[in-house]
């Protein structure tokens, strides 16, 4: 199965870059060009310095082995079983039950718990949890994502500027011939940036899948994770995130704000229920 959630998110990424391409085909080289720079800036600043900003939005505070010893020693023991650096560890102010990995590489990495999650799991349960953050870090999950969402932000920045030429009457230059130019335009200004939503939410839930099941092979136990995730659902349902806001949830094991009501396809998360099957099936 891990073969098979890589093949899908190379898949997914290669249909983002045709798209981008076949976006260049409409609008031309200079206005690519000048979308990707600044897209490659903006990813580029968020690679390097998002850990720093998500940490601070959520108010985490770094702690040492001495501040929390049983959670320190499952992240240490998870890191040893997954065969990267010991990442620093951070304690989130807050009663929803969750977690998030971040920072650009394994020797850059951080893991955060919630108090919630400390004082909701067991052991083996807060266990399958880093050990799905730990496959995040392991996996390059962050630059994978940094790579979906440039490509994304290029789409949308052309898609922008396709609105704008709409509005004052310069689109598509050489392509531009009435009927079939108010069609491309249709395409390229409204439909293409959400088929490039949709590409990029379906990455995410692709290395979410794949998560799951590295932390499951890392510790050769299924049902830790599985148990957190039922435990999970219900109490973010009881106690949903106060800070932040959607833009960050894709960082965390579970939507950490109410998502009654989302469509899955515009969700950054698979459904739990899918996740807590896929897991329970699996023979580790």
């Amino acid at each position: 199965m891990a073969i098979k959630n890589q093949l899908k998110t190379a898949v997914l990424l290669a249909v983002l870059t045709a798209l981008l391409l076949w976006i260049g085909s409409f609008w031309g080289q200079g206005g690519l060009i000048f979308g990707l720079i600044f897209a490659l800036v903006i990813n580029f600043g968020s690679y390097f310095f998002s850990d720093k900003i998500v940490l601070a939005i959520y108010r985490a505070k770094q702690v040492e082995e001495k501040d929390a010893p049983e959670l320190y020693k499952i992240v240490r023991e998870v890191a040893h079983l997954a065969q990267i650096p010991m990442p620093k560890v951070y304690i989130i102010p807050s009663a929803n039950p969750n977690a998030l990995a971040t920072g650009r590489n394994p020797k850059h990495a951080v893991v955060a718990c919630t108090q919630g999650i400390i004082e909701l799991l067991s052991k083996d349960e807060l266990k399958g949890v880093i050990a799905h953050e730990m496959s995040h870090i392991k996996n390059r999950d962050i630059l994978i994502q940094t790579i979906a969402a440039t490509i994304a932000g290029v789409i949308s920045y052309i898609a922008m500027v396709a609105r704008w030429g709409a509005i004052f009457g310069g689109f598509g230059g050489d392509r531009d011939n009435g009927g079939s130019n108010a069609i491309q335009l249709l395409v390229l200004a409204i439909i293409t940036p959400i088929l490039a939503m949709i590409l990029q939410l379906a990455i995410s839930r692709s290395r979410e899948y794949l998560a799951d099941e590295s932390a499951a092979k890392t510790l050769h136990n299924s049902f830790g994770l599985s148990n957190a995730l039922e435990k999970l659902e219900k109490g973010i349902k009881h106690n949903p995130m106060v800070m932040g806001g959607e833009a960050t949830s894709a960082l965390f094991i579970a939507n950490p704000f109410s998502a009654k009501g989302f469509i899955n396809i515009l969700s950054t998360h698979p459904p739990i229920e899918e996740r807590i099957k896929k897991l329970r099936d699996m023979q580790v």
